[in-house]
C-alpha cells in the first residue's frame, strides 16, 4: 500500500483536489466519495496517528522563583478598580469625545501614580495585563514598571514581548553597594545600559569622584548615543565636581555630546566655562547712558572663532537665521545671568528686561535670556521675563511665545505658577492658555481650577463653538481637584442657546460638563479606595 505523507496531504489541500488529486493510498469513506471529503478524512486519520506516536520530550528547567516584594498589599477595592481600568484600554483620547462616560484610558496613569505614592505592590493576577498596557503605551512605562516591581521584571524575562521592561525599568537589577568596588566594576562592564545608568547615579550619590572615574574609564569606547545619554544623566545632582569631566567632553568627537556638555557647564555659574562665556557675552551687550534714557546696546560677534566652537557655539546657523544673531544668542544663553546686573548699571532683572534695546536686537536678546533662565533655573529672571499675567502676550516684557512662557513658568514654585496662569486666563481667556496649563501641578490649585471653570462657563453661556474647548475640557477632567464635582453640578444642565450660537452647542456643553463631573467623582473614588485599610479596633477587655 502506498504511504501518503502529511506533506502530500497539505500539497493537495493547497493546490486543490482538481489539480492534485489525493494519492492512491487515501481511502474513501464510501463508494463514490468525492475527493475533497476523502482528503479531509485522510488528514483527520493522519493527525490522530501523528499525535498517538508522539514521544515525551525532555523536561525544561523550571524558572527561578519570583522574588519577594515586601511592599504592602493593595486594598481589594483598589485591585478591582485596577482590573477594570486595565480591561478598558481601547477608549479614544479625551479631546472631541461625546457622551458622559469618563475616559478610563486617561485615568490609568493617575491611578498608577497614586498607587506608587502609597507604595503598594501590584497583585500577581494583574501583572500580565499591566505589562501589556505598558508595552502599548510608552507614557505608562515608568509608573507601570515601578508598580510592577521585581515580580513584574521577573515575569518580563519569560516573554519576549515584555523585554522592553528590562531595558528601562527602575530596579531591573539589584544594584550593588556603591562601596563594593568589585561588584560595581562587574555591573559597569557587563550590565545593560539602563543598569549602568542607574549604577552611575547610585555611585554619584555616594562618591562623585569615583563615579567620574568610572565613567571616564570606558568613555572612549562608548557609542556616541550612549555617551550622550550618560551626559544627560548628570543633570541629576549636577555640581561643581562634574566640571573637570564636562570640560573634557567639550572636545568630544560628537557634536551633540559637545553641545550637551556646554549646556551642563553653563548651569554651573562658577565654572571656567561660565566665566569664558560671560566675558564673551559682556563684550557684546552694554549700556548707553548718553540719551534721555539708558539703552541696551548690542554688538553681535563678527566671527565664530575656534575658542567659541570648542565651547559649544555652533558656527552654522539654521536656514533663515543670520550668522551674527545666531552666535549672539548662543553666547548670551550660555552666560551666567549674574553677569548682567553688574554689567547694566546694578539693575534688577525686572529693570533690565524693561530697558529699551537699540537697533531691533530686543527680541533676540530677550529670547536668549529666556533660554538662559530656563537652563539656569533662575526664578527672578523667569518672573521678569514673564511679566504681569494681565499684559497681552504680544507686548510682554520677555517673550510672546507660549512655549517659552511655559518653560519659564516651570521654574516658579507650584503655587505661584498656578496663580499666574489663573490671572492670565482671567485676563485673556482659554484660547492661549492650553500650553500654560500643561506645566501646572496636579491637582490644580483652587484659584486656577476656579479660573478654568469660570472661563468654560463664560464660553458656554456665550454659545461659543464647543469643540474648540475640548482640549481644555480634557485637561480639566485629569487635573481639576476632585472635590470640585458638587460645585460643577449646576453646569450639567442644557443651557439656552443664544442667538448666533453654534448648532447643538448647548447639548455638547451639557455632555462635556456631565462627563467632567462624573470623571471627578470617579477620581475621588479611586483615591479613597487607595487609602490604607485601618486595622480593626482591639476587642474590649474582659471584665
Amino acid at each position: 500500500m502506498t504511504t501518503t505523507t502529511w506533506e502530500d496531504l497539505v500539497t493537495s489541500a493547497l493546490l486543490g483536489t482538481d489539480r492534485r488529486p489525493p494519492a492512491a493510498g487515501v481511502p474513501a469513506r464510501s463508494a463514490g466519495e468525492d475527493a475533497p471529503l476523502a482528503l479531509l478524512d485522510a488528514a483527520a486519520l493522519h493527525t490522530v496517528r501523528r499525535r498517538a506516536g508522539l514521544l515525551p520530550g525532555p523536561a525544561a528547567a523550571l524558572p527561578e522563583p519570583a522574588p519577594d516584594d515586601e511592599r504592602p498589599v493593595l486594598p481589594e477595592p483598589a485591585r478591582r478598580r485596577l482590573a477594570h481600568l486595565l480591561a478598558d484600554r481601547s477608549g479614544s483620547p479625551s479631546g472631541g469625545r461625546r457622551g458622559t462616560a469618563p475616559d478610563l484610558t486617561e485615568l490609568l496613569p493617575q491611578w498608577l501614580s497614586a498607587a506608587n505614592a502609597h507604595g503598594y505592590r501590584a497583585p500577581a493576577s494583574v501583572l500580565p495585563a499591566l505589562l501589556d498596557a505598558a508595552r502599548a503605551r510608552t507614557d505608562l512605562r515608568p509608573a507601570a514598571l515601578t508598580f510592577a516591581g521585581p515580580r513584574g521584571l521577573w515575569l518580563a524575562r519569560l516573554n519576549p514581548e515584555w523585554r522592553f521592561a528590562l531595558r528601562g525599568a527602575p530596579g531591573g537589577t539589584a544594584l550593588p553597594d556603591p562601596a563594593d568596588a568589585e561588584a560595581v566594576r562587574g555591573l559597569w562592564d557587563e550590565g545593560l545600559f539602563a543598569e549602568r545608568v542607574a549604577l552611575l547615579g547610585a555611585v554619584r550619590a555616594h562618591d562623585p569622584d569615583t563615579a567620574a572615574a568610572l565613567l571616564a574609564s570606558t568613555w572612549s569606547t562608548e557609542r556616541a548615543e550612549d555617551r550622550l545619554m550618560f551626559l544627560d544623566s548628570l543633570r541629576t545632582g549636577l555640581s561643581d565636581a562634574d566640571e573637570p569631566f564636562l570640560e573634557q567632553a567639550l572636545t568630544d568627537r560628537s557634536r551633540n555630546v559637545r553641545s550637551t556638555a556646554a549646556e551642563l557647564l553653563s548651569a554651573l555659574p562658577r565654572s571656567a566655562f561660565a566665566r569664558r562665556m560671560a566675558a564673551r557675552a559682556a563684550t557684546c551687550v552694554g549700556l548707553d547712558r548718553t540719551g534721555p534714557e539708558a539703552t541696551v546696546t548690542v554688538e553681535a560677534p563678527h566671527e565664530c572663532d575656534a575658542g567659541m566652537q570648542r565651547d559649544g557655539v555652533q558656527p552654522d546657523p539654521p536656514p533663515g537665521r543670520g550668522e551674527r544673531s545666531w552666535w549672539l544668542g548662543q553666547l548670551v544663553e550660555a552666560a551666567p545671568l549674574t553677569v548682567w546686573p553688574a554689567r547694566l548699571g546694578g539693575r534688577t532683572p525686572t529693570d533690565i528686561v524693561a530697558l529699551p534695546v537699540a537697533d531691533d536686537w530686543g527680541d533676540e536678546l530677550h529670547a536668549a535670556w529666556c533660554r538662559a533662565a530656563v537652563r539656569q533655573r533662575d526664578p527672578d529672571w523667569a518672573r521678569a521675563l514673564l511679566g504681569p499675567p494681565t499684559t497681552p502676550p504680544a507686548t510682554g516684557p520677555g517673550t510672546s511665545s507660549l512655549a517659552e512662557r511655559s518653560k519659564l513658568l516651570s521654574i516658579l514654585p507650584d503655587a505661584e505658577r498656578a496663580l499666574w496662569v489663573a490671572d492670565f486666563i482671567a485676563a485673556h481667556g482659554l484660547s492661549e492658555a492650553f500650553q500654560l496649563l500643561g506645566v501646572c501641578a496636579v491637582p490644580w490649585a483652587e484659584p486656577l481650577g476656579r479660573a478654568v471653570v469660570d472661563a468654560l462657563d463664560i464660553a458656554r453661556d456665550a454659545g461659543s463653538y464647543p469643540w474648540s474647548f475640548s482640549g481644555v475640557m480634557g485637561l480639566a477632567e485629569r487635573c481639576l481637584d476632585p472635590g470640585q464635582a458638587d460645585r460643577l453640578e449646576v453646569l450639567t444642565a442644557v443651557p439656552d442657546e443664544p442667538e448666533g450660537a453654534s448648532p447643538g452647542a448647548g447639548g455638547y456643553w451639557s455632555e462635556a460638563f456631565q462627563r467632567l463631573v462624573a470623571t471627578l467623582r470617579l477620581r475621588a473614588a479611586m483615591h479613597a479606595e487607595l487609602l490604607p485599610v485601618a486595622p480593626p479596633p482591639p476587642p474590649p477587655p474582659r471584665t
